[in-house]
């Protein structure tokens, strides 16, 4: 026997001894069960709600629609779809390509610029409205506080009148991943005109309703106003969080689902009724005078 093949002979041992020395150490189950956490065919779980912001007369009302759709089920929802021309080539390609089965348009409120798009998406895509009581072609009007899903997504119907009367804003809950689609009810760092409503309705809207939400909830507004808003909120109070919100908004030309309801309890001055520098500069002290106070001089400013 030649030295070459005796030491290959000897590898041969070596290797066997290892593999039986493995075997008595392991289980058959114990095997399979560390080949299973490595196996990379495994299914990652992923987050099933899926936003997507469709801007909408940008550089005048500066709207959004939302395309609102469930990973899981395929089923979608589109938000105040009220310019179909830029919205309808976006349900289209996502209803093909994308799959995604369109159950409902939501409405947050009647004004034709967020609901006047109803009947054109409708004659396309043979949708129901679910929405406040006036908007165009309403099928639905859900109760305050009651709930419905898309898929595996839950979402909670949260009547906030004051901008309009038929205003309800929509919570949407899919485990952890939190998002709130406030119309005109709420911007980021903002609140809308109360057209239909008073001080004290808007008050309860941002501050007991919406306030009322998880603290990591995003928010998506009806419109992008935040550098309007920002330029406001910085003649009145200032503090830190407006300077970041200024910053942010500066810097970015879209803001919605970048902030959270946490946040804008410190940057929306509508929702700092007890600020002392808010009172002082209103000259009111009671919550509900001091948003009557800031709404007004923000009309006019």
């Amino acid at each position: 026997m030649t030295s070459t093949t005796l030491r290959r002979l000897l590898f041969s041992v070596f290797l066997m001894s290892l593999f039986t020395t493995a075997i008595k150490r392991y289980s058959l189950s114990s095997l399979t069960r560390i080949i299973a956490k490595t196996d990379v065919n495994q299914p990652v779980t992923a987050r099933a709600m899926h936003i997507q912001s469709i801007p909408m007369w940008v550089g005048t009302g500066n709207n959004y629609a939302y395309l609102v759709s469930d990973d899981k089920s395929h089923e979608a929802v589109i938000i105040d779809p009220a310019n179909p021309p830029e919205v309808i080539p976006v349900l289209r390609e996502k209803s093909s390509s994308g799959g995604l089965k369109l159950t409902n348009i939501i409405n947050t409120h009647h004004h034709k610029d967020h609901a006047g798009g109803n009947q054109e998406i409708i004659n396309e895509f043979h949708l129901q409205v679910i929405g406040g009581r006036d908007c165009a072609m309403v099928s639905k009007t859900p109760a305050h506080n009651t709930t419905f899903n898309i898929g595996s997504i839950k979402v909670t119907a949260l009547h906030t009148p004051c901008h309009t009367q038929d205003s309800i804003c929509f919570f949407f809950e899919d485990g952890e991943d939190r998002a709130v689609f406030t119309g005109d009810t709420m911007f980021i760092g903002g609140c809308g005109r109360f057209f239909e409503g008073t001080p004290k309705e808007m008050h309860k809207a941002l501050n007991e309703t919406l306030a009322a939400l998880p603290d990591d909830t995003k928010v998506y507004p009806g419109h992008e106003y935040t550098k309007g808003n920002v330029k406001f909120a910085k003649k009145v109070l200032n503090n830190d969080a407006i300077k970041r919100l200024d910053e942010y908004s500066q810097a970015n030309k879209e803001t919605q689902g970048k902030f959270t309801i946490g946040d804008e309890k410190q940057h929306n001055v509508f929702m700092r009724l007890d600020d002392p520098e808010l009172q002082r500069v209103t000259g009111k002290t009671e919550p509900i005078d001091v948003m009557g106070a800031l709404r007004s001089m923000k009309d006019n400013s």
